[in-house]
């Protein structure tokens, strides 16, 4: 009984710590994801909740960040193919980012990351990802289940296309 208590004792520890780790990280990511600060909070508890009962089938075989990350970007998906969510506009707006951004973040960093957060998903995920969460090119193709060549071609014509956009010519449609 007493070994219980302990071992109910640690995972709460061990939970509290990532809590405090990876909390603003996920929130970020997880707002990328949704386009609303409401529904980013709601993912990261939701994700830290799926870790907790999870913690048993957490294997190792990579980083628990990477693992967070994975259960993080999972459930914003699942809460993106929920009916009301695409009914929302989800439009975004630099002055939008306050909640979720860097308290030091300029105005032109907030401009770049509303422009990120309007990509296809696609490029998205890997912009996210590689660059936001600073995950390697093969974590980035772990987690998105594709190649490292495909994590590299997404990333490189996510550039391209921001870099029109940053330099007023909008989005490329290719």
């Amino acid at each position: 009984m007493e070994d219980a208590r302990e071992a109910a004792a640690s995972l709460q520890e061990r939970l509290a710590s990532l809590v405090k780790e990876h909390q603003a990280m996920l929130l970020r990511m997880c707002y990328a994801y949704l386009c609303d600060a409401e529904d980013a909070r709601d993912a990261v508890q939701e994700t830290f909740f799926k870790a907790y009962k999870s913690f048993g089938g957490f294997r190792g075989e990579c980083s628990e960040k990477s693992w967070l990350i994975q259960i993080a970007r999972n459930t914003c998906l699942d809460m993106r193919r929920n009916a009301w969510h695409r009914r929302v506009d989800r439009r975004i707006r630099a002055e939008d980012l306050d909640s979720v951004a860097h308290p030091e973040a300029t105005g032109e960093e907030k401009e770049l990351t509303a422009a990120i957060l309007q990509l296809p998903p696609k490029l998205k995920d890997a912009v996210i990802l590689y660059y936001f969460q600073g995950l390697s090119m093969q974590e980035t193709a772990d987690i998105l289940r594709i190649s490292q060549p495909s994590v590299s071609g997404r990333l490189s014509r996510a550039r391209k296309r921001l870099k029109a956009f940053l330099e007023g010519e909008g989005y490329d449609e290719r």
